[in-house]
């Protein structure tokens, strides 16, 4: 069983994690009313991906014997200018729940939770991903500048990316991602 404090620490990051799968969902629209199909799609994958992440944190914390306490999400932010300013948006984002991230590592530490340390290892090397995924787009709109047909071409390229996790976790996430 988890601490109270890591508890109530975890339930919290399902609800981070549901913004953040929300806040993509409003980048991925802003994108799409722009004509940015590639973007869009780019940015509903990362809300399924999201999704997965919240989803872990709540099947956890049930797997362990613990309530999963939901709150309100916040609305997120839904006007963006630039394809660079959804980027870097998300970037901004991503860094805020990566020290979120390291902070449940922290109390898991403190607290000599081997089991929670060992399941927020999964986090920690997710979130170098996901900063490196933003920062390296975040480069190549820096290159891009103002050229809308190199705009175009990389938007076509952003298109290509595919869901890789699951979508149904009427079985259970853990049970989604194995294949089963």
């Amino acid at each position: 069983m988890v601490s109270k404090k890591l508890e109530k620490e975890i339930n919290g990051q399902v609800n981070k994690e549901m913004y953040s799968a929300y806040l993509y969902m409003a980048m991925s629209a802003h994108a799409n009313a722009r004509g940015l199909k590639g973007i869009s799609r780019w940015f509903m994958v990362q809300y399924h991906e999201e999704m997965v992440h919240a989803m872990k944190f709540y099947e956890y914390l049930q797997d362990q014997g613990n309530d999963v306490v939901l709150g309100a999400i916040e609305k997120p932010e839904g006007s963006f200018t630039t394809a660079m300013s959804l980027y870097e948006a998300a970037l901004k984002h991503e860094r805020f729940i990566t020290g979120s991230i390291n902070d449940l590592v922290d109390i898991a530490i403190a607290e000599k939770d081997h089991a929670s340390k060992a399941f927020l290892d999964w986090y920690v090397t997710e979130q170098v991903e996901e900063e490196q995924n933003d920062t390296e787009i975040i480069q190549t709109l820096k290159m891009i500048g103002d050229n809308t047909a190199a705009l175009y071409l990389y938007d076509k390229e952003l298109a290509a990316r595919m869901v890789t996790v699951p979508t149904d976790f009427s079985g259970g996430v853990s049970a989604a991602m194995k294949g089963k």
